[in-house]
């Protein structure tokens, strides 16, 4: 991966990380740092779990929130469980 598609994979990753944080009303909670990293991870498990089923660029966009939002509701739970 050239630095471009390191920037493309922070770009998308801060992208999906935000929507994801949003629609799990978590976006007061989480800095631009926290959306970028969980928008990444996302995307890695959202990659994971639909990359066989789906292809092209706005569907990668897609997967990356449905993974973030995944890992929100899973360190939701966790969370939720320490308090």
């Amino acid at each position: 991966m050239g630095n471009l598609g390191f920037i493309w994979t922070l770009i998308i990753g801060a992208l999906a990380g935000w929507i994801a944080s949003r629609i799990m009303k978590r976006d007061a909670e989480m800095g631009g740092i926290a959306n970028i990293f969980t928008g990444v991870l996302g995307g890695y498990l959202g990659n994971w779990l639909l990359g066989n089923y789906m292809g092209g660029k706005f569907s990668q966009i897609i997967s990356a929130v449905v993974g973030a939002v995944i890992l929100l509701f899973i360190l939701g739970l966790i969370q939720n469980r320490k308090k």
